[in-house]
């Protein structure tokens, strides 16, 4: 059977969003619950997807496992399958892993950008590395089934988090650092090291981390896909769009600056790019998913290699996992 599947979106969540989703026949997003939200607040994002759940019961429904991937297919249906973009939701509390996946969570990255108790984010300047606790709290990610995820880290705690966890890792949403040299994408030497324990990257249409920006042509873009699987292997390569639809600026300020900092556009979004960057006009939403179908195939790459790029690389990744 043949997948879509867009494993990260962050968007201003809506039915209009829900059924552009399902126009692009996406059978699963993987889509970020929270960024620095602290266990409590996270309930309340909890309760919002559950409403969300309800109201939007025809268009989307809460993913638990790759099965649920099938059945959204089948019914036409798009399932949801939570993740984070920080481990603030576990606070310094190993037992709240376990919580956190009986509410669903389903990846969680160990640090956004900055350090946090488990592992050096990618805008610091020293990398130590994987902390004491972040080795404990991976053995208990492994243990309960959350995917580590390791987009906004550094190099050094990727390679670590690699080393540490007895399951394949994901990096959900980044590019190679050969393409584009943004400071969150990623080596060769890591990537290669991610593919051979079976690790995947979901290849980013965020405009920061694209080569030319918001003019990036589709073109540019399946080159750069083709040569990743030239490096890593096609069966390692999915999407990760990183679409944030109908953001205010002010959230991208709160993405960047969190509660740790009162300095506005911080990282990513330093002074030359305040706010949200305009998508590539071939990647406007998820319906963009057919035009990298078209680009993909014109670059080469056969029917079964484009179909896995665009979901069932994914799809396998979630049944081992």
């Amino acid at each position: 059977m043949n997948y879509k599947i867009d494993n990260l979106q962050y968007c201003n969540w809506s039915r209009e969003i829900f059924e552009i989703n399902r126009e692009a026949e996406l059978d699963a997003v993987h889509v970020t619950v929270v960024y620095h939200e602290d266990y409590d607040e996270l309930l309340k994002r909890v309760d919002e997807w559950n409403i969300y759940f309800k109201d939007n019961s025809d268009l989307i429904f809460h993913g638990k496992s790759y099965k649920d991937i099938k059945k959204a297919k089948e019914q036409k249906r798009t399932a949801i399958f939570f993740g984070f973009q920080n481990c603030s939701p576990i606070e310094d509390d190993i037992n709240l892993v376990e919580k956190v996946h009986h509410l669903g969570c389903k990846f969680m990255q160990l640090t956004y950008n900055n350090q946090s108790l488990l592992a050096t984010g990618c805008y610091e300047k020293i990398d130590s590395g994987v902390t004491n606790f972040g080795k404990e709290v991976i053995k208990e990610m492994n243990r309960v089934g959350i995917v580590i995820d390791m987009s906004h880290s550094a190099e050094k705690s990727t390679f670590d988090a690699i080393e540490i966890s007895e399951k394949p890792i994901a990096i959900t949403h980044a590019n190679p650092l050969f393409w584009y040299k943004a400071i969150r994408n990623k080596s060769n030497e890591l990537l290669k090291t991610l593919a051979d324990s079976g690790g995947m990257i979901g290849l980013s249409l965020y405009p920061h981390h694209l080569k030319d920006g918001s003019n990036c042509n589709l073109e540019n873009f399946c080159e750069m896909i083709a040569k990743t699987a030239e490096l890593i292997g096609v069966k390692n390569i999915g999407i990760g769009s990183d679409l944030c639809l109908k953001q205010p600026d002010t959230i991208v300020e709160w993405m960047r600056n969190g509660t740790w900092t009162k300095t506005k556009n911080y990282g990513e979004g330093s002074k030359n790019k305040p706010g949200f960057p305009k998508q590539p006009a071939w990647f406007e939403d998820a319906r963009g998913f057919k035009n990298l179908e078209t680009g993909l195939k014109k670059i080469g790459f056969n029917q079964d290699e484009v179909e896995g790029i665009l979901g069932n690389n994914w799809y396998n990744f979630y049944k081992n996992i």
